[in-house]
């Protein structure tokens, strides 16, 4: 017997939930397919922002925005692509999306601000921000399917799975020396020992598994098929349309499974696909990716190849970008580490390169970062700190307020030494380069001044500074041993290649005509920023839009 639907999705992050909840909203019979064993996907282990130029919620909260200057600032960021059409459709209906997925869905988002656009300085940035995140969610909510929402990364979490906000951090730091942080962090430490009583982990869910958390509600209050475990390795294209899928069931054989309207792939991109991602990306950058494994034999954009459908074209700007760090787990699994904003604009810390010299304002946006290492050639480069920045802001892995670092030395992860040479050394760089860099930018540091790149200058590049921190928040010596530093490299967080579509998310073919009943979204759709990375959350929210506009598209074909 085979199985029908009127709709299948093929993939369960965040344009996957949100496709499958919307379809099922108009009354859609829906299936959603994941290769895991786990639903959130990419999202789950996010920080969660979600970027959506003139939206109601920021203009409620007092955050002005229009048409015309996010139009200006996506011109000035955004470089141009044949079609302007997918674009302006998502700065058109952006804003209509979320009010359709708040109005037909358990999600709940709020505006984040101040969170300024990466660059402040062009027109039409917006300083307060274009950011909205999901409210906290308690995964207590999903009864016994909470077992199957990914988890957040460990190394993002405290206490055995505690998840914190990025508002809880400043109360952390200053929760020895203040009284109104001290009981904040107290009632963080309470909550989680009465939740860890109950449940593997905190169930107080925030950023990014806060949004998986919801929207996996959402499909399954809305009586979504789910099916983890599920290998789609054919869709099924017969008369001139996509009609269905095949899925590898048990023991291999394979399942036919109809879809009477449309099969909308967001199976999270090519950024694991090694064919597809070799046309990409520069050889240089490797294959280091943050983004989730499906561990599926073919990605989306491979089985919609096959149907006719067609890839971003060239090598450039293609990969969505962040310097990480590599690591393995007390449990032996291998661990990624994306600096995104955590440490590098902290003051205290410069980022050299294997002649040991400073090559970038390391508070610029990561993707910015990752451009400066390909520009430059330093792949790898070198986070290095001191052990009072150590302390007070950790570095990669390793927590802040940490007693011990020793696992993390011993494993190679951290290296550390008491002199600036000592490091030089432990990191293969030439002493006398070292020495002189931080001798250099000590020098202005103890000012709150980086002669060299500005750091610290503008709005945005504070923002992830320290405020405590003054005069500068970005900028600080570092001067007391012993020293650390960690090793970066280019990773994605996503590729920004990915299937051509049209406004409406339709899959195109190569005379980019709509290939019948496939649509796209999520990181499988090309980029609408193609390759560039204007502000936080430039992914998650074309992924929630057009997950809105697919799954309305297919519920109406």
């Amino acid at each position: 017997m085979i199985d029908a639907f009127d709709i299948v999705v093929v993939g369960a992050g965040a344009a996957g939930l949100t496709a499958a909840a919307v379809a099922a909203a108009a009354e859609q019979r829906v299936l959603l397919l994941e290769h895991t064993s786990y639903v959130g996907g990419t999202t789950a282990i996010s920080g969660g922002m979600v970027w959506v130029p003139v939206n109601h919620k920021m203009a409620a909260a007092g955050q002005a925005d229009s048409l015309d200057a996010a139009r200006a600032y996506l011109q000035h960021t955004v470089p141009p692509d044949d079609d302007a059409a997918v674009l302006d459709a998502f700065v058109m209906q952006g804003d209509d999306a979320i009010r359709h997925l708040e109005a037909h869905t358990a999600l709940r988002l709020r505006p984040v601000m101040p969170y300024p656009d990466y660059y402040p300085e062009l027109p039409g940035a917006s300083a307060g921000g274009r950011v909205l995140e999901a409210l906290p969610f308690d995964g207590r909510l999903l009864g016994a399917e909470f077992k199957r929402l990914r988890a957040p990364l460990p190394e993002f979490t405290l206490f055995g799975g505690m998840m914190v906000h990025r508002s809880d951090l400043p109360h952390l730091r200053r929760a020895s020396a203040s009284p109104a942080a001290a009981w904040h962090t107290a009632r963080l430490l309470t909550r989680h020992a009465r939740e860890r009583m109950h449940a593997p982990r905190g169930t107080t869910l925030q950023l990014g598994n806060a949004l998986a958390g919801w929207l996996f509600k959402s499909v399954l209050d809305l009586g979504v098929t789910l099916r983890t475990g599920a290998r789609t390795v054919q869709l099924l294209h017969e008369h001139g349309r996509v009609q269905g899928v095949v899925v590898a069931g048990e023991g291999g054989a394979p399942q036919r499974i109809v879809a009477r309207k449309a099969v909308v792939l967001a199976s999270g991109g090519v950024s694991h696909d090694a064919v597809l991602r070799a046309r990409h990306v520069p050889a240089a950058v490797g294959t280091l990716s943050a983004a989730v494994a499906s561990g599926a034999p073919n990605s989306g954009a491979a089985l919609a190849l096959e149907v006719g459908a067609t890839l971003s074209r060239g090598t450039t700007r293609q990969g969505l970008w962040t310097p990480a760090s590599t690591f393995t787990r007390r449990d032996g699994s291998r661990g990624v580490f994306p600096h995104t904003v955590t440490d590098r604009g902290k003051p205290g810390l410069i980022a050299v390169d294997a002649r040991g010299r400073r090559f970038v304002n390391e508070a610029l946006s990561y993707h910015e970062f990752v451009k400066a290492q390909l520009k430059t050639d330093a792949i790898p480069a070198y986070l290095v700190c001191d052990q009072r920045f150590l302390w007070r802001y950790g570095l990669g892995c390793v927590k802040p307020f940490a007693w011990s670092v020793q696992h993390w030395v011993e494993s190679g992860y951290l290296r550390r030494a008491h002199t600036i040479a000592e490091l030089a050394a432990a990191i293969g760089v030439p002493a006398r380069e070292l020495q002189d860099t931080v001798a250099q930018y000590n020098d202005g540091a103890r000012r709150g001044v980086d002669a060299q790149f500005a750091r610290g200058s503008d709005r945005y590049q504070r923002h992830l500074g320290d405020r405590d921190h003054q005069p500068n928040p970005c900028v600080a010596p570092i001067e007391r041993a012993p020293f650390h530093a960690v090793e970066v490299r280019p990773a994605d967080l996503g590729m920004a290649a990915g299937l051509v579509t049209d406004a409406s998310a339709r899959v195109l073919d190569a005379e980019r005509r709509p290939i019948a009943g496939l649509y796209a979204c999520g990181n499988d759709m090309q980029s609408v920023m193609n390759g560039a990375y204007p502000g936080p959350g430039i992914t998650l929210g074309p992924a929630l839009v057009f997950g809105v506009i697919a799954a309305r598209h297919a519920a109406n074909d």
